[in-house]
């Protein structure tokens, strides 16, 4: 049977099991699945061997287990999981990895040993797969945890309001309910790495005594002969991106459209990169050499002066464009940079949260810089901004499509301000900077809680308004390729149907064919009252609380702030109005969608 036809009915592995390995299978060359297929077999007689030499002691090595909790939006946290996980068992230690959204909280009274690695998105709330455990901790179920050791990292973006709110929960709800931390909680920013790399070995120094201490007598695991290796995964990543050749750019918006919106596709031929329907994909940009020239000259550095950046020297101009981010504002950036050059101005500001919160809202770092001109070393600099990050965008196509390509649909961010135009880092350098044919940077990021449904006749709803189209022009594109025959239903909102009506043809096309069962837009300008998805929503409502009775999956792309919040909302209002249902039941019907994997959410 292929995986494809799998389904809760035929397998003894549940719907969501039965997804987690299709994707993974997806990724696999016939090499790797073999080798898969080998490992699986080899573990499971294992399993049993370990059962019948541990006699009638499984629950001591259970006790002495670090039980590893991640919750992760983007997979950065993920990673860092990972990568304790395997610093822990590099010191012979048990370890169990779960990820928050599989992990059973009534668990939490059997362990002993716990470390966490969560972020944060939108404002200061914790990733979906987080939710749940994030709820219990906080609610009156949560159990006592006296003589539990636990250990917290987060990670988040220190230019947003509530930096890692969600580690700083966790850490406090353990701490109110009795547990004990054995290292100081991490809050790291965007640029991450090292000091990950750094907490992760001071954690594992303070588990490990008395994880050791417990585990003496306790069952020992055979190793398994012939199997020490983790399955190859893509050689390129975050650290290591693939160049790319930039192959279209193109306008898919209106002349008169107050909106920009580009078509990418980007060739992967000759990497080993893959992908499927709901991942995204990391772009490494050039910032605007102009700018950056501008920049040196107002601070009167010679741009051919060298640095060093980590173990690397290169000039400050490279390092400029290249290496550092002059874009998206910060706090640390203004306090080191207030510091380097004893702006007492700046200075005052870092004292002053709310303040320092609305200043840098307003401002691009090169505005900072360009407001504030000063007497710096070009190292002092260098060391006053932190490395340029990647920009994440979802992923707009199916490889079984498109093959060895990826598109994209990004929106070109653009402001005035202090009497300029501003364009934003990354859909800066796509739309009006990098030329067909050049090299970009880039890197699959999997997504494993935003995925189309393991079995192809379940209906779906998407909600994808503006250029949250972009997965759900992928997600169909792989429903056509895999002919599956459950229905699909898209909801589309932009301002204007002649200006704005993102992938046109192509959604037409898919009515004409059969594949788009149903499609409701909601152009919010082309009338004197303003419509958006969630009017619509609302207008069908009936008929959208029947298909999720009938099981279908419902996915939102797009604004988290408000579009989210309001089509959350919409789904209330509909269980409320046509399942009989009271607030707290409605809510409760939407934790239970999200439980199984049936309301999705891929919002920035």
């Amino acid at each position: 049977m292929l995986l494809s036809q799998l389904s809760a009915q035929a397998s003894p592995l549940t719907p969501e099991q039965v997804q987690k390995l299709q994707a993974l299978t997806a990724e696999l060359n016939p090499i790797q699945q073999a080798w898969v297929s080998g490992y699986l077999a080899a573990n499971a007689n294992t399993a049993a061997l370990s059962g019948q030499v541990a006699g009638a002691a499984p629950q001591a090595g259970e006790a002495a287990a670090l039980t590893i909790l991640y919750g992760s939006q983007t997979g950065n946290a993920k990673g860092v999981a990972n990568q304790l996980k395997a610093a822990a068992e590099a010191k012979g230690l048990a370890v169990k990895l779960v990820n928050m959204a599989d992990y059973k909280p009534a668990q939490l009274k059997k362990e002993k040993f716990i470390a966490v690695a969560v972020s944060t998105y939108g404002e200061g709330e914790p990733p979906e797969d987080a939710e749940n455990l994030h709820a219990f901790l906080a609610s009156k179920k949560a159990p006592k945890l006296d003589g539990v050791k636990v250990a917290v990292i987060g990670l988040g973006d220190s230019s947003y309001e509530f930096f890692c709110q969600t580690a700083i929960d966790f850490e406090e709800r353990f701490k109110a309910l009795g547990a004990e931390t054995v290292v100081a909680r991490a809050d790291l920013d965007v640029d991450y790495e090292d000091q990950a790399t750094a907490w992760i070995g001071g954690a594992v120094d303070a588990f490990e005594p008395e994880l050791k201490a417990q585990s003496q007598g306790s069952a020992q695991v055979i190793p398994m002969a012939g199997f020490g290796a983790a399955p190859a995964q893509s050689q390129y990543t975050k650290q290591n991106p693939f160049a790319a050749e930039l192959s279209v750019v193109q306008k898919i918006t209106g002349r008169d459209s107050t909106k920009d919106v580009r078509h990418i596709e980007i060739s992967l031929e000759g990497s080993d990169i893959t992908y499927l329907p709901g991942d995204s994909l990391g772009v490494y940009f050039l910032n605007d050499e102009a700018l950056v020239d501008e920049t040196l000259a107002l601070l009167n550095i010679d741009g051919a002066t060298e640095i060093t950046l980590g173990e690397e020297t290169l000039s400050i101009r490279t390092a400029l464009i290249e290496k550092l981010e002059l874009t998206q504002s910060y706090p640390g950036f203004v306090e080191k940079y207030a510091q380097a050059t004893n702006n007492a101005e700046l200075l005052k500001l870092v004292e002053d949260k709310a303040a320092m919160r609305e200043y840098i809202e307003a401002r691009q770092i090169f505005d900072i810089i360009k407001q504030n001109p000063s007497d710096i070393s070009a190292q002092d600099l260098a060391n006053s901004l932190r490395k340029l990050q990647a920009r994440l965008y979802s992923i707009a196509s199916s490889q079984a499509e498109v093959e060895e390509e990826v598109h994209l649909t990004v929106g070109l961010v653009e402001f005035d301000a202090f009497g300029e135009k501003h364009f934003g880092g990354c859909s800066g350098y796509l739309a009006h900077r990098a030329e067909e044919g050049v090299q970009v940077k880039v890197f699959s990021e999997h997504n494993d809680n935003f995925r189309l449904p393991s079995d192809d006749n379940t209906p779906v709803i998407m909600v994808g308004p503006g250029t949250g189209i972009a997965p759900f022009r992928a997600f169909l594109q792989e429903r056509d390729a895999r002919e599956a025959e459950g229905e699909n239903w898209l909801f589309f909102g932009n301002p204007h149907f002649t200006q704005d009506f993102l992938y046109q043809v192509e959604i037409q096309g898919y009515v004409k064919s059969g594949l788009l069962n149903k499609v409701d837009l909601a152009f919010s300008r082309d009338q004197a009252e303003k419509v958006y998805v969630q009017d619509r929503l609302r207008e069908k409502g009936e008929e959208v609380f029947a298909w999720l009775e009938k099981g279908a999956h419902f996915y939102i792309c797009g604004d988290a702030n408000r579009m989210a919040k309001d089509v959350h909302q919409a789904l209330i209002d509909i269980i409320k109005a046509h399942g009989g249902k009271d607030d707290e039941q409605a809510e409760s019907y939407l934790k239970e969608l999200r439980s199984n994997n049936r309301y999705q959410k891929d919002v920035y």
